[in-house]
């Protein structure tokens, strides 16, 4: 198929690889951009393999907790102004009030929100706001202990990314440095045995194929890749991660030291996954001129 430069630009972005080295890792692959940053990782080319979504969409994530149940809610807008508006900051706190009552999205769509549904909250500040809304996503957590963060607060409980932590033991102070710990770390699992299996599978054959390209035999090729895997595993893990507040500790053993077991944790980060579309202004205005 026939690569366009736009492609080869979004791989450059995503990678810090070089213009040819960009063009050729598409065309190795179909134009398929997962396909080429892996790629491009195996010849040691991907500077950084952002893989995870970017963050694209306006809007809040709000937490809340209640008891030893802690819940995050995403309520999303078509800019970063509204999430500045002092009533669509009501409406978000009001929804994640309203989310600790229920268990999942489609019946926090139907709970009461001052004599109206959700949805019919969110679809009369639509009208009023004038721009497209929807909550997202929510996630619930229940522990011993559940602690909440937000980072880049927008307004009490709101902002840009939203951590609960839950934990035995009621060491709060901990707890909240741990939530902060996820909001800047971003783990993809609490641990390897929480991580998805595929994602570990993926990690193992990218990094045989990297250690192949280094021509050594295939006994020393497996010696590195348990090295490799096992730092994979630590840089992904929650327990595993060196711990902000103390890097010669993991969060596991910092947690030890706190006489506490994180048991669980929710990141919510405003826009996460979903891709914005890019518009030319000046494009955008000329068409319109032009009838």
């Amino acid at each position: 198929m026939a690569i366009t430069a736009s492609q080869v630009k979004e791989l450059r972005e995503m990678t810090g690889a070089g213009m040819m080295d960009a063009k050729k890792a598409l065309t190795e692959t179909d134009g398929d951009m997962d396909a080429a940053v892996d790629w491009l990782r195996t010849k040691g080319l991907a500077k950084a393999a952002k893989k995870a979504g970017r963050t694209a969409a306006e809007g809040l994530v709000a937490v809340a907790v209640e008891g030893s149940t802690g819940v995050a809610v995403e309520v999303n807008s078509e800019t970063d102004f509204v999430g500045k508006n002092a009533d669509f900051q009501k409406m978000v706190a009001g929804i994640s009030a309203a989310a600790l009552k229920v268990d999942d999205l489609e019946t926090l769509m139907g709970a009461d929100l001052g004599g109206k549904t959700v949805q019919d909250e969110i679809t009369s500040k639509i009208a009023t706001i004038g721009e497209n809304m929807s909550v997202r996503r929510m996630a619930k957590l229940s522990g011993e202990t559940v602690v909440s963060y937000v980072h880049n607060a927008a307004a009490e409980g709101m902002g840009k990314i939203g951590v609960l932590v839950a934990m035995t033991g009621d060491n709060e102070a901990f707890g909240r440095q741990v939530a902060m710990h996820i909001a800047a770390a971003n783990p993809a699992s609490l641990s390897e045995a929480d991580l998805d299996p595929a994602v570990v599978e993926k990690e193992r054959q990218i990094q045989i194929e990297i250690a192949r390209e280094s021509g050594k035999p295939d006994s020393v090729i497996d010696k590195m890749i348990v090295g490799r895997m096992k730092k994979f595993m630590a840089e992904v893990t929650l327990l595993g991660q060196a711990f902000v507040v103390n890097p010669d500790l993991t969060v596991a053993a910092a947690a030890k030291e706190a006489g506490v077991e994180i048991t669980g944790y929710v990141r919510l980060e405003v826009g996460e996954g979903i891709e914005k579309v890019v518009e030319d202004f000046a494009a955008e205005v000329a068409k319109t001129a032009k009838g």
